[in-house]
């Protein structure tokens, strides 16, 4: 009895270990592999991406749009089968996802961000996301965009700092949620947003990418 006892407790410990809190999820592509970490603040967005991984949807998927000093979106089913010169960024998969937006997820270098169409309640696309490249601001430069862009609203003095420093995208904050964020393989970005591109941003060179979600073992 004490035997079985003690398997079902490391059998439930396990369990809970493996949920979807805490995911890590790998994102391959020919010029290296990203580490992201997903937020737990954002458990909507971070279940359906870990779903998605596991699915093996992303397999093959391309990075179609890609702007430099700003970011890299994929994601798309349809990049799948794309012939050169095909215009992507239209395929879904059928369903949105509520708005997650939190005041601390903010759009730093390296933020994965989902992405959407114009819609009232800023609901994301169920697949496509972008990981931000940005660039680095001035004091000058956040300024104007608080009054320009921004609507009024400062950005907090901890974040200011950031995009001051390690860059991002300031003006995309509290209308994409944000829900991630790479904890290694940042030049990845910086070799993909390097790219040629053609005049729907789309890379001349096709990159493909797989995402893996990260085993976690128990005890480790």
């Amino acid at each position: 009895m004490k035997k079985l006892l003690l398997l079902s407790t490391l059998l439930l410990a396990f369990t809970l270990l493996t949920t979807a809190k805490n995911r890590k999820v790998k994102v391959i592509t020919p010029y290296g592999t990203m580490v992201i970490r997903l937020y737990d603040q954002t458990p909507k967005h971070r279940n359906n991406f870990v779903k998605l991984s596991r699915r093996h949807f992303f397999d093959s998927t391309l990075f179609h749009r890609v702007i430099k000093d700003f970011m890299i979106q994929g994601g798309d089913p349809d990049s799948k089968r794309a012939k050169p010169g095909d215009t992507l960024g239209n395929g879904d998969v059928g369903y949105t996802i509520p708005a997650e937006f939190q005041l601390d997820l903010f759009h730093r270098k390296g933020a994965l961000g989902a992405a959407r169409e114009d819609n009232p309640d800023k609901a994301s696309s169920g697949c496509q996301f972008y990981i931000v490249q940005g660039k680095v601001f001035t004091d000058e430069q956040l300024d104007k965009l608080e009054k320009t862009r921004l609507g009024g609203r400062k950005i907090p003095v901890d974040q200011r700092e950031v995009y001051k420093t390690a860059g991002g995208s300031p003006h995309l904050d509290q209308n994409y949620t944000v829900f991630g964020q790479v904890i290694k393989g940042m030049e990845v970005i910086d070799k993909i947003a390097a790219l040629k591109t053609d005049g729907n941003n789309r890379p001349l060179q096709d990159v493909p990418m797989k995402i893996r979600v990260i085993k976690k073992w128990l005890f480790f």
